[in-house]
């Protein structure tokens, strides 16, 4: 895309070039920046345009760009804010997914950057209205929508607006009526509270007592009573039922248009497949309450534009939804506009061309900006940190169909590749033991000593309460805390269980069970003497690797050997390995180049080999998924901007993390749910809704809500003294509004007196 010095807003230079959210409101048609003290307050006669930046562990920069537009908005403003946003794309260098939001309307994603809620203020600037400033309170009527980010919005103050599917939150002078419809969740009512703790804060100088009003309770008490006070008495509600919007949005099918000079033209398809997009032109893609716009990436800027405008007049059609327009560049789709096509090439990661940035980049620099930003930084190398104390107490257990047998000290940092383990770590933690219970899988290991060592580990976990992590690792794809925790981990070849030995009997495969008289080659990796491994491979030269050591032996006749790519302290951990796995006998040190013939022999000749490192999947950006499984069939929600408070006690929830994936289980899910967490965690790899190729032996960890470890809580600013309250999510959070955030202090108070 050619981007030339007219098509830049002087506004907008600069921008997008640090993590956080930058605003601009549409005045006079241009865009006029918001200052961060205003940021979350929207006037319902404007729109706005609103840059999300976030900063990658890549280094790299990822921008959203949301586009505000007001109930009372004029169409050509709105107009101004798509067309400006497209502007702001190319400025950053024409990769952005761009939204469309219309008040009351507002996408999750978008309502994330102002948790709690965003309520819009009456009047306007770009429209010319007056703000209201209130000189005396006005009693109002909002109705709340949503279990993880609040919808707000303002109702008419009469019984007719109230319902039983919705929360409804009364302000008045002195006092809030929070009325939870009795078809309300537990999760809803939580969310709902946070809004009230909003408007009193920010309406009443946190000043005003707070009532919390059940549907179908009549009257109960005084609160209730009250309530109904202010609409004439208590009356039954009505039922409600489906309104035309609702029934505009079923009706609409999926139908792919081309954009030719403005104009969308359908594109005759009996199913939807990548192939039918050309780099060189723009489409939408109607899904009802979505309309995508797909740029090519040699499209114009007039071009884009153009398609903008197109998505405009398609989704103002009559007898249709109120659609969120949502705009993707040829190689940055989202998850979301890929799932809607039968046919999406599951490609590696795009290789960005750096060409466009590099010239948006120049351009700006020429105006005298600094484009630091814009250029893709380079990742901080740093060692993954285990995040966990090392200094407690291991002990591993050897499966054997369905018996489990201790291993002494001595040998529980030696496992076989065709064997199951169990282990379980005690350590330290802020105020009590904490425990780990983990299986480890051996690539050779059979279906009958994975399942018996699943059972037995959750049996472990159960007799404790469920108050352990529990882990689910395969060989080859351990995490940092593992090899933390056993500092010293020998993988052997072959195995010592009897299912194991059937196996290879039943297939007449060679039994290659390490034996210390045969043959072995070790591949020694870590970081140092507390996380350090010793994974036999093939005694071949193939399966050496310039990036690192290793300890060859054959009876008494020891080699170690250093790859070119290897440091000191990689030749140390050598040392260290060969006191464990052929202590007292003297090896005979080769450098890669440099070897004697009878290493060479050893391996029956030379022959090609890899030098680069042996790598597992990549710790991604983490992301908070809510979770139900019904019969099976899972499905997940993706909460966006996440904290702790977004954790109810009610739900399962998944971190996915790529290289690992965290189970979060509320203290209040039944127990029949509860059983099926690991089952959750393996139907979420299987479906792998991010399309991120996750792998299917990803670390899977379950974590029961009050014992979550720290490289579990490393992922949110975490109190812990939030676990140790007890009720459902409403009542923790009535608790902490009508208290003043203090309910804990009070609950140990109580519980002094009592002892």
């Amino acid at each position: 895309m050619a981007v030339s010095m007219r098509d830049l807003d002087p506004a907008f230079q600069g921008a997008g070039q640090k993590s956080g959210i930058e605003i601009w409101r549409i005045e006079n048609f241009r865009p006029v920046p918001v200052s961060k003290s205003a940021h979350g307050k929207f006037f319902t006669g404007d729109s706005y345009v609103v840059l999300k930046t976030i900063a990658l562990k890549s280094g790299a920069l990822r921008h959203d760009i949301h586009y505000w537009v007001g109930k009372d908005t004029s169409q050509d403003e709105a107009g101004a804010a798509a067309i400006k946003t497209v502007e702001l794309d190319a400025a950053l260098g024409g990769r952005a997914v761009q939204y469309r939001e219309i008040q009351g309307r507002e996408t999750e994603k978008f309502l994330s950057y102002f948790k709690p809620c965003i309520i819009p203020q009456e009047g306007g600037v770009s429209s010319g209205f007056k703000h209201v400033e209130a000189e005396e309170h006005i009693t109002r009527l909002f109705v709340c929508k949503g279990k993880h980010v609040v919808q707000v919005k303002e109702v008419p103050f009469a019984r007719s607006s109230l319902s039983h599917d919705d929360i409804f939150i009364l302000d008045t002078k002195s006092k809030f009526f929070q009325f939870n419809g009795s078809n309300s969740s537990i999760q809803e009512r939580a969310k709902a509270l946070e809004v009230v703790q909003y408007i009193k804060d920010t309406y009443h100088d946190g000043k005003c007592e707070i009532a919390a009003i059940e549907d179908g309770k009549l009257m109960a008490d005084a609160d209730t009573g009250e309530f109904w006070g202010f609409f004439g008495g208590f009356a039954p509600l009505p039922r409600k039922t489906a309104n035309d919007e609702d029934k505009a949005a079923d009706a609409v099918s999926t139908s792919l248009f081309r954009v030719d000079k403005g104009q969308a033209e359908p594109v005759g398809a009996d199913s939807l497949t990548k192939e039918l997009l050309d780099t060189k032109r723009c489409y939408l893609l109607d899904c009802g309450l979505e309309v995508f716009v797909w740029m090519g990436r040699s499209t114009s800027l007039d071009e884009r534009k153009s398609a903008s405008g197109a998505a405009e007049e398609l989704v103002r059609g009559l007898n249709r939804p109120k659609s969120h327009i949502i705009r993707v560049i040829e190689g940055f789709e989202t998850v979301m506009f890929r799932s809607k096509f039968v046919s999406w090439p599951q490609a590696d990661d795009v290789a960005v061309s750096e060409d466009g940035r590099g010239k948006v980049a120049a351009l700006l620099k020429r105006q005298g900006v600094n484009v630091k930003g814009l250029l893709k930084a380079a990742p901080a190398k740093e060692e993954p940190q285990p995040h966990i104390d090392c200094t407690g107490n291991l002990q591993v257990w050897r499966i054997n169909g369905q018996e489990k047998i201790l291993l002494p000290a001595s040998d529980q940092s030696k496992f076989y590749s065709g064997d199951c383990y169990i282990f379980q770590y005690s350590y330290p933690g802020e105020d009590k033991e904490e425990y780990l219970i983990g299986t480890w899988f051996g690539k050779q290991s059979v279906e009958e000593d994975r399942a018996s060592a699943i059972s037995q580990a959750s049996k472990m976990v159960e007799s404790l309460k469920f108050l352990p992590v529990q882990a689910r690792i395969y060989e080859g794809n351990e995490p940092i805390q593992f090899f933390s925790i056993f500092q010293s981990f020998i993988v052997f070849k072959g195995g010592l269980s009897d299912g194991y030995k059937k196996h290879i009997a039943e297939t007449e495969l060679p039994d290659i069970t390490y034996t210390e008289d045969g043959l072995a080659l070790f591949r020694v990796q870590g970081s140092g003497p507390e996380n350090m491994q010793a994974i036999q491979v093939e005694p071949v030269a193939s399966s050496l690797n310039s990036s690192y050591c290793y300890i060859l032996h054959s009876g008494s006749t020891v080699f170690t050997w250093s790859g070119n790519l290897t440091t000191s302290e990689d030749q140390e951990l050598v040392e260290r390995q060969l006191d464990l796995i052929k202590p007292n006998l003297q090896s005979k040190t080769q450098k890669e180049g440099a070897e004697s013939e009878q290493f060479w022999d050893l391996f029956g000749g030379k022959s090609e080999y890899p030098s680069q490192k042996i790598g597992r999947d990549a710790e991604s950006e983490s992301h908070l998924f809510s979770c139900t499984f019904i019969k099976g069939w899972l499905q997940v929600t993706e909460i966006y901007n996440f904290n702790q408070d977004d954790l109810m006690t009610e739900d399962i929830y998944i971190l996915d993390c790529r290289s690992d994936i965290f189970i979060w289980v509320g203290q209040q899910v039944d127990s029949k749910t509860r059983i099926h967490a690991l089952t959750i965690g393996e139907k979420f790899i299987e479906r792998d809704f991010l399309l991120e190729k996750l792998s299917r032996e990803a670390p899977i960890y379950i974590i029961a809500e009050g014992s979550e470890p720290p490289f579990f809580t490393r992922f949110f600013t975490w109190d812990s003294t939030k676990s140790a309250m007890h009720g459902n999510s409403f009542q923790r959070k009535l608790a902490i509004v009508k208290n003043g955030g203090t309910p804990i202090l009070e609950v140990r108070i109580l519980l002094l007196c009592f002892l």
